[in-house]
């Protein structure tokens, strides 16, 4: 299932004939625990071929941290998914937030008066998409909530 169809499954009324939102939010957190384990594969290539770049290799080993760590979007994922598993709606909107803000410090960069990293990698590709993807848990743990 693409993006483009969760998105009109969640928005699209009687779109989700035959997938409830429960169904259809755990899908879509495998599709991210999925897309997460991938860019970290990206990003361990990226610092192994980023050689003398001491820029670069500060830059994806900070990425692999906030993405890849315990403490970063892998873990957050794991804690989306826990929450979504016991219909904490609240708790799924919190982990889920956080693997977007960990994300973005990889991106963007923590501090706001630093530019980001210049990345002509396809790290800033594979991170908007997974943005993207957590979009739609937060949008359907929404609908969650009001049930």
């Amino acid at each position: 299932m693409s993006l483009k169809s969760i998105i009109c499954l969640v928005e699209e009324p009687g779109g989700a004939k035959g997938a409830d939102l429960v169904s259809l939010g755990n899908y879509t957190i495998e599709v991210v625990f999925g897309n997460i384990t991938n860019t970290i594969k990206l990003i361990k290539s990226l610092i192994a071929h980023s050689g003398n770049d001491p820029k670069a290799q500060s830059h994806y080993k900070e990425c692999l941290a906030l993405i890849g760590g315990e403490s970063g979007s892998f873990g957050d994922i794991i804690d989306t998914q826990k929450h979504f598993e016991v219909r904490d709606y609240y708790g799924v909107s919190t982990s889920a937030s956080s693997v977007i803000a960990n994300i973005e410090y990889c991106i963007s960069g923590e501090d706001p008066e630093d530019p980001p990293y210049p990345d002509k990698s396809n790290l800033p590709r594979y991170a908007r998409f997974i943005e993207q993807v957590v979009d739609i848990i937060l949008v359907i743990s929404n609908f969650l909530k009001q049930e």
